[in-house]
């Protein structure tokens, strides 16, 4: 008999199967063992009576531990006392890997987790999170293929910066200094050209100091970038994208959800809601009017106070027109609104802050020159991005999604560092 899942055994309901996984749980006497299985898909009890394998075998089972892998031959049928609501009564079994005492056990600190991060990926709480992380990337696969987007990937070793100097990681490369990519904007823009839209999912490097619970050193972005588009286009993609992700992720990883006792009810509200758009200084007013808190006029919004914004709409709400002063070199003045940059991010709600940052690109030369050389760049390093813009430019734009973010928003999860399957911080570069 071929071996199947857990899932599919209790599917089947009842009858003779075979299943193999590892030892999740396991309590017994001495006439009779109770082991809850695991595997990808589900947990479930299977009974070894000594009565019916004989004396030497159950030996065998008695010295089971956590993480053993075994295969099981058996009968299934309903138990609802049973963790799963099934039940298998074992005919005979076969030890794969013996397994010493697993070191990982209840009330382990977040610290002693992240240490032995190899060991802690078998949880069904990390288990459930790369489920649904895996449904969000493929959903931005989907989204984007759907709507006639090109897949187009960067360099990640990168001359120049793009973000900003003090979040670059410098690599010798061959004697010569360079940097792992920031952004794989710069490069999209050229494609565009070619391809007119374009999209990407690939690993991010910032060197960023710091040691919260929102921030990595290494994570994924999920980029866009397209010709003839301007900021409320893209701002209204963004918007489509979130809640198509959020979609996909309640079709198919409900259990998940679950598990993680996520509230679903929230995410199908969000899933449907509309998202309002305001500016920068509609956001400063209502930060000021509902919770005194004066801002002002340039400052960048802090996690505080994009919490306060998204805790007053309830849904993501996105904000455009930040002060260009405030801006990568990249991002153009308004000439309807001087003073403000053509950019938007989107915050969501729950404290999870901004999951998307983007805005429509400068196609002035010289305004992007004097700008990097208030920045201490030297446009020389940007010859051939300028080139885009001499030889037949047109208006785009694009943005990014923090992949991570995301996951930690729609799983509910307290920390970024579970929503990766290995993270790397400013403390952390291993396992």
């Amino acid at each position: 008999m071929g071996f199947i899942s857990i899932q599919e055994a209790m599917n089947k309901g009842s009858g003779k199967i075979s299943i193999r996984g590892w030892v999740y749980r396991e309590r017994g006497s001495n006439k009779i063992k109770f082991i809850v299985l695991r595997d990808h898909t589900n947990i479930i009890q299977c009974v070894i009576e000594k009565a019916k394998v004989g004396e030497e075998k159950f030996k065998e089972a008695d010295r089971l531990q956590i993480e053993a892998s075994i295969e099981i031959h058996g009968e299934i049928k309903k138990d609802d006392r049973a963790p799963t609501g099934y039940e298998i009564n074992v005919d005979e079994f076969n030890v794969v890997g013996w397994c010493d005492t697993f070191p990982i056990s209840k009330d382990q600190s977040p610290e002693f987790l992240l240490d032995n991060r190899h060991l802690w990926l078998r949880s069904r709480k990390m288990a459930a999170i790369m489920k649904i992380r895996s449904t969000v990337v493929g959903a931005i696969h989907r989204f984007f293929r759907d709507r006639g987007f090109t897949e187009f990937d960067p360099p990640i070793f990168q001359p120049t910066q793009s973000e900003g100097g003090a979040t670059l990681f410098k690599v010798d490369y061959f004697r010569e200094e360079i940097y792992l990519s920031q952004t794989w904007q710069l490069y999209a823009e050229a494609a565009i050209y070619a391809l007119g839209k374009v999209y990407d999912v690939s690993p991010t490097f910032r060197a960023e100091k710091s040691k919260t619970s929102r921030h990595l050193t290494e994570f994924w972005m999920a980029e866009m970038e397209a010709a003839w588009m301007g900021l409320k286009e893209a701002t209204e993609i963004a918007k489509e994208e979130i809640k198509f992700i959020i979609k996909e992720v309640l079709e198919h990883n409900k259990e998940e959800l679950e598990f993680l006792k996520r509230d679903i009810k929230l995410l199908e509200g969000y899933a449907d809601a509309e998202y309002p758009t305001i500016k920068y200084k509609e956001a400063l007013k209502i930060l000021k009017e509902k919770y005194n808190m004066d801002i002002e006029w340039g400052k960048d919004l802090r996690t505080i106070e994009e919490e306060k914004l998204a805790d007053h709409f309830k849904v993501p709400v996105v904000v455009t027109h930040y002060p260009v002063e405030a801006m990568a070199f990249y991002k153009p003045e308004d000439p309807e609104d001087p003073g403000t940059a053509l950019c938007f991010d989107m915050i969501a709600p729950e404290g999870y802050c901004e999951i998307v940052g983007g805005s429509e690109r400068s196609t002035d030369i010289e305004d992007m020159k004097k700008r990097l050389k208030k920045m201490g760049e030297d446009p020389k390093n940007y010859e051939w991005y300028f080139d885009l813009r001499k030889y037949g430019s047109v208006p785009h734009s694009g943005y990014g999604v923090g992949v991570e973010r995301l996951v930690s928003w729609i799983c509910g999860l307290d920390n970024i560092k579970d929503a990766i399957g290995f993270p790397r911080t400013m403390l952390r570069k291993s396992p």
